[in-house]
């Protein structure tokens, strides 16, 4: 047989070859959105933009936005039991 493949056939492993990329691309995109908003939320959680050598303005900043965290949180599920 010849090394030739049918029309049909060559169409349809480049649509495969297309949907892959597609794939491919888009989890990237999905995938590093994510990652690079759960290093936000750590840096922000962690007090990375406060000075490191001032410890107490430091674990200040951590017990107030965990407990910001924890309010928002208990918040939402009071307002979900109560008006839903």
């Amino acid at each position: 047989m010849s090394g030739k493949k049918h029309p049909k056939e060559q169409q349809r492993e480049e649509a495969l070859r297309s949907l892959d990329r597609v794939q491919a691309e888009s989890e990237t995109i999905v995938g590093s959105t994510f990652v690079r908003m759960a290093d936000r939320a750590k840096g922000h959680l962690s007090a990375a933009d406060k000075d490191e050598d001032d410890q107490i303005e430091v674990w200040g900043t951590r017990i107030g936005r965990t407990a910001g965290l924890i309010f928002a949180i208990g918040l939402v599920i009071y307002l979900a039991v109560t008006y839903l």
